[in-house]
């Protein structure tokens, strides 16, 4: 008797991990009518409110791509700005459907937090940056013992700083605060000495700082940071969604399809190019997500392609002047790469 119950346990676990996880975030998303989003509380280039309150940058644009996937709707999306501390609370509660906030995939957050990485919308690493003038002569990290750094609370940057101080045999003053805000407003009141951060970051806070020509990024990387959104465990459709619409970003860079270009190409006969707009006879990709088969020409149409998105956001013809460098298509030398769509 006790292995024949065994034996049903057994089965039961199997059916329950076999068992398709809940679509209740695609129906919660349809039913309000829009995606909500969790974003940085204001860094350039990634998520920023302009002058008129619109939310503009890399991450914003990444939650419109899923939006117009969704609904044909790039506007069809909430934002919801939120601190470093608060970001994965606001996930795990539901209070945002996507996190889409410069946030670092590690090993932590993708297990003991409960979180799933849909793929990494830039690469970065953390580097520092310092008022030239007040540390006169200094070009290196590894000049910086004995400095007092400002950092932000609850984030990666904290232990890589430790990390590197501890690893070359330095000293160093840590000053933290909870709130983005508060520590660039440290750093330019001269309360620290150094502003460590993802590099990205430094090159967006330097553009707001009193004096930007006073201030250099040093050129050390110390550590990986992959960025990219993230949403919970337990919704593997929500998952697909979302990841799958970065990779059609992706993968429409790879393809040359752009927005000025989109028309011409749905009339491709580039079987790629067919399965990618949801033109190609007998595909049914974007219903296996449970959305149209077009979803990934709705995002493109809206919001444009990776590399479009990349330059109008953080590009070189932006005012943080950023090179696509490892965040090149993996053909061009870089890191992204997006999965086949097939």
């Amino acid at each position: 008797m006790k292995k024949i119950v065994k034996a049903l346990l057994g089965s039961a676990a199997i059916a329950m991990m076999a068992a398709p996880a809940s679509a209740a975030t695609l129906d919660d998303v349809k039913a309000k009518g829009h995606v909500q989003c969790g974003v940085n509380t204001g860094l350039i280039g990634f998520s920023a409110p302009d002058d008129q309150g619109n939310w503009k940058g890399l991450d914003v644009d990444f939650c419109r791509a899923v939006a117009a996937a969704i609904f044909d709707d790039p506007d069809a999306v909430q934002f919801t700005p939120l601190s470093a501390k608060d970001r994965f609370t606001a996930l795990q509660s539901g209070e945002v459907d996507v996190l889409s906030r410069n946030t670092t995939w590690t090993i932590n957050r993708d297990t003991a937090l409960g979180l799933n990485f849909a793929g990494v919308t830039y690469y970065d690493g953390q580097g520092f940056m310092i008022n030239q003038k007040k540390l006169e002569g200094i070009n290196s990290a590894l000049q910086l013992s004995g400095a007092a750094v400002c950092v932000q609370a609850g984030t990666t940057t904290e232990l890589n700083l430790a990390d590197y101080f501890k690893a070359n045999n330095m000293e160093y003053s840590p000053v933290v605060f909870e709130k983005f805000e508060e520590v660039n407003a440290a750093y330019d009141a001269g309360r620290c000495d150094v502003y460590t951060t993802d590099q990205s970051g430094l090159y967006a806070v330097r553009l707001n700082l009193s004096n930007p020509d006073d201030h250099i990024v040093l050129p050390e990387i110390i550590s990986k940071e992959p960025l990219g959104p993230a949403v919970r465990h337990g919704d593997d459709q929500w998952f697909d969604i979302v990841k799958w619409v970065y990779y059609a970003l992706v993968n429409a860079e790879e393809l040359g399809i752009s927005q000025a270009n989109l028309d011409e190409k749905m009339g491709s006969d580039n079987p790629e190019v067919r399965r990618l707009l949801g033109t190609e006879d007998g595909t049914k990709l974007g219903s296996d997500l449970g959305l149209t088969n077009d979803f990934a020409m709705r995002a493109i149409k809206h919001v444009g392609n990776y590399g479009e998105i990349f330059e109008r956001n953080v590009g070189a013809d932006t005012p943080l002047k950023i090179s696509r460098g490892i965040n090149a298509l993996w053909t061009k030398g870089g890191l992204q790469y997006g999965m086949p769509i097939r």
